[in-house]
């Protein structure tokens, strides 16, 4: 039995540095090494003392779905990193390292906001509505704890349409737009507009490497990973935006100047220009 072990560095050709993935790995040693210990929250401070209730309540209510939401993607990657090593795909493990990282720093910022600025230690879940907690505390898991027992393509697939297109590309990007255009508007917090500032070309790099793995899988394994991808895809993004209704439906005025249409039609958009993108590699697979 020939048990020698093949390794992708040392092989003809090494590492593909022109890839997506190791494209993405220089940018996350560039941009992504921001350390939250380093911000300043002092003017945060002074500010949160100014504001008044319903400003409280509300930075309370976005935050805590942030750092809810950080936290699961947190906890949820691992199966879908074990796959993609399972699978010698070396460069796009080496990324997945850093993204791993990255989503455990910004679960560390948000408590910091909590601790030193609003100075809040109470039970946040108080926030998280019926569709965040289905995504959260259901379709997420799940469907990246499959991966442990079925890492087909179409799995990978559901996981990463999960993940990547809803839990990022729907969620954590429009919030981190509307958080900080929110701040920077209002010539407030310049800590956590500097944290979110962060956060957003973070995820900016995990959006492309999901965009890039669907687009793959697509290329690779044709229509019946699309139409996992398609079914998926209608399946969470009425829960996703759903969750956007939970949010503004809870306030009958909102301090700041938000507007619920200003997240829903950011969504949708990024959303569409994302799905429009894996789809493409649907058509050069069937053309």
């Amino acid at each position: 039995m020939n048990s020698k072990r093949q390794f992708t560095s040392t092989k003809a050709g090494g590492l593909d540095f022109d890839s997506q993935p190791m494209k993405l790995w220089q940018k996350a040693k560039k941009l992504g090494v921001w350390d939250p210990a380093d911000i300043d929250f002092s003017t945060d401070r002074e500010h949160w003392e100014g504001f008044d209730e319903l400003e409280r309540e509300v930075l309370l209510h976005l935050s805590s779905m942030f750092i809810g939401g950080e936290e699961a993607v947190t906890l949820d990657l691992l199966p879908l990193i074990g796959v993609i090593a399972q699978e010698g795909r070396l460069e796009e493990e080496m990324y997945l390292t850093s993204f791993l990282w990255e989503e455990a720093k910004h679960v560390e910022v948000f408590r910091r906001f909590f601790d030193e600025v609003a100075r809040e230690f109470s039970d946040l879940t108080r926030f998280h509505g019926d569709n965040y907690r289905l995504i959260f505390e259901k379709e997420l898991p799940v469907a990246l704890n499959r991966l442990r027992e079925d890492p087909s393509p179409v799995a990978q697939a559901q996981a990463s349409v999960t993940y990547n297109m809803i839990v990022e590309g729907v969620l954590a990007e429009t919030g981190y737009h509307g958080y900080f255009e929110m701040l920077e508007s209002n010539d407030v917090m310049p800590g956590m507009r500097k944290v979110v500032g962060k956060l957003k070309q973070d995820e900016s790099r995990h959006l492309a490497y999901g965009v890039h793995l669907l687009s793959r899988l697509v290329a690779e394994h044709g229509e019946e990973v699309w139409e996992a991808i398609d079914a998926r895809m209608n399946h969470l993004l009425p829960i996703a935006l759903g969750m956007v209704d939970e949010v503004f439906d809870q306030y009958e005025e909102l301090p700041f100047g938000l507007q619920k249409e200003t997240f829903l039609n950011f969504a949708t958009s990024q959303f569409q220009k994302r799905y429009q993108r894996v789809m493409q590699a649907r058509t050069v697979v069937s053309g």
